[in-house]
């Protein structure tokens, strides 16, 4: 959100379901449920996390009003966080409710949140096993909107028949109240256009004025006491909160993304309740903010190379024929950008260089979008930036000219899950080593070493690195892709190896992988989920080719 490529903000991501209507009117290529780039916790040794409450809070009279609620199912008109999405809940299938939690769970007494929960019903209640609790990820995408996407990809499976899909948007996101509001749509759309591109002391402090001004403004607008829970800590207490609403004794869950950082985290703080747990993409919670950050952008720089040796195969490609050139031939094209931003389809709006970078990276989530990116390269190399500031849009959930909150409770919810990192040696060591594991991001100008905004957030974190204690977990399984930009396969594989769990390996070039249409994926999912049929030791599936 700063406008800066070498703030710490995460890398890009799609959001959740359909694409919006301009991205599928301009581009016309078919999209997968596109999921979300993840933010890992932080700091520099990986040390025990304290995640379990004292006792059992299923049993503790002062939230006893929480864990007995039954969720009043109704209508899903006004649970929708888009515009864009909004028909699909409108479907008679779908039904929504209110789930109430507290604030803060050391005082239960005092304020409350409300979290909106969305269900499709199983289609053999006969046989019904539960509920499958969904999250897509971010931090901050609505979970609600996953339910029509699974509903979709699992029709005529008995997932669909033998679990209500639920999805919830965590404490702060979307419709959830409150809801993280940190900026108007104005402030947004100049937020996206300003670039800090000068490495110098001057433009060091001139990017972190920007960053402190953002904190500043989400702590004016939401207050500190709000901002102070909304880490990942509270949110698996609401999820176990919802795991009683329903009505189950255990949990079955699938998170894509970020939505494995809550996984993992319900399961060493919950985990004697865990009856099933698919973690697709992962967050590898040993990583501190430095390590996971450079991996990430090298994951996408790969993402990068893969795209640019397909893309020198095809006729007229606008990096030209050789692979090996194909980032030098973009820093060409897109580095102007930086001091004269190109004119786009809109009259009031141009390409900035950060939104530049954005479309590129959004449109590497997804090998489907691959065409697009050519498009949206080719228009800006003629002085054109619609189709890239078209993926841009796409990422930050702007429908026409309003934004969702997806990208405010994704700046929230980081800084209260990763460790401040304020030393300089740190900082130069973060932005530096973003700017070199992805030189198709750079701005060629060097890293402007300045502290993100979590630095001036105003309350402190509450996660940090972590070896998982999981005793008495079920077996779990996690999905991980060989060429996932935004969660590197080793982060899959280091993260079943935490969780005592089955590692499913998939081949390929894209983020997360169940669930959206291979048979060889899904087939093994389903039956992990609905009889605990764990893949086979060694388990492979191969994504197709473009």
């Amino acid at each position: 959100m700063s406008g800066s490529v070498s703030s710490r903000r995460r890398s890009p991501f799609p959001s959740a379901g359909r694409p919006g209507r301009a991205l599928g009117a301009l581009l016309a290529v078919p999209v997968a449920v596109a999921l979300v780039a993840c933010s890992a916790p932080a700091t520099t040794t990986p040390t025990a996390a304290t995640t379990t409450p004292a006792g059992d809070p299923a049993q503790d009279p002062a939230l006893a009003r929480f864990y007995d609620q039954r969720l009043q199912w109704g209508s899903c008109d006004g649970y929708a966080a888009s515009p864009d999405v909004a028909p699909s809940y409108a479907d008679p299938r779908y039904e929504c409710a209110t789930l109430e939690v507290p604030l803060d769970y050391a005082q239960p007494d005092g304020g409350t949140v409300r979290v909106a929960v969305m269900r499709s019903r199983a289609t053999d209640q006969a046989n019904r096993i539960g509920s499958l609790v969904l999250n897509p990820g971010g931090p901050g995408v609505s979970g609600t909107q996953l339910v029509p996407a699974t509903v979709t990809s699992t029709e005529n499976s008995p997932v669909q028949a033998r679990f209500d899909i639920v999805g919830f948007d965590p404490r702060g996101v979307g419709v959830s109240e409150p809801a993280i509001d940190c900026l108007t749509d104005a402030e947004q759309d100049q937020y996206r256009a300003t670039v800090y591109a000068d490495p110098s002391p001057a433009g060091v402090a001139a990017l972190e004025a920007h960053n402190k001004e953002y904190a500043d403004r989400c702590t004016a607008r939401m207050g500190a006491d709000v901002l102070a829970h909304l880490g990942t800590r509270e949110v698996v207490r609401d999820l176990d909160v919802l795991r009683a609403a329903l009505g189950d004794d255990e949990l079955t869950y699938y998170g894509y993304s970020y939505g494995t950082s809550i996984g993992s985290t319900y399961a060493e703080t919950f985990p004697a309740r865990v009856r099933a747990m698919v973690l697709d993409g992962a967050v590898d919670p040993t990583q501190d903010t430095v390590e996971s950050n450079i991996e990430q952008s090298a994951g996408f720089q790969q993402a990068f190379d893969a795209y640019g040796a397909w893309c020198t195969t095809q006729p007229n490609c606008p990096l030209g024929t050789d692979p090996s050139a194909v980032t030098a031939t973009w820093q060409k094209i897109v580095q102007p950008l930086i001091d004269d931003p190109v004119p786009t389809a809109d009259p009031t709006r141009t390409l900035s260089f950060s939104d530049a970078i954005t479309g590129v990276q959004q449109a590497l989530y997804l090998r489907t979008l691959w065409p697009a990116l050519s498009l949206g390269i080719s228009r800006l190399a003629t002085g054109d930036g619609s189709v890239l500031l078209t993926l841009a849009d796409f990422y930050y959930k702007r429908v026409d000219g309003s934004y969702d909150n997806s990208l405010e409770a994704f700046q929230a919810i980081t800084c209260m899950d990763n460790v401040r990192i304020t030393d300089p040696a740190q900082v130069a060591k973060l932005n530096e080593g973003v700017v070199g594991a992805a030189p198709f991001t750079a701005t060629g100008r060097g890293a402007v070493n300045a502290k993100d905004t979590c630095a001036f957030w105003p309350v402190p974190p509450t996660m940090e690195p972590h070896r998982p204690q999981v005793d008495g977990l079920a077996p779990v399984v996690v999905v991980s892709v060989t060429g996932d930009p935004a969660t590197p396969y080793q982060a899959g594989v280091d993260l079943a190896e935490d969780l005592n769990g089955r590692l499913l390996k998939v081949e390929g070039n894209q983020h997360t992988a169940g669930y959206q249409g291979n048979a060889c994926i899904d087939d093994k999912l389903t039956a992990y989920l609905v009889d605990g049929t764990l893949p086979e030791e060694g388990a492979e599936c191969t994504l197709p080719a473009q």
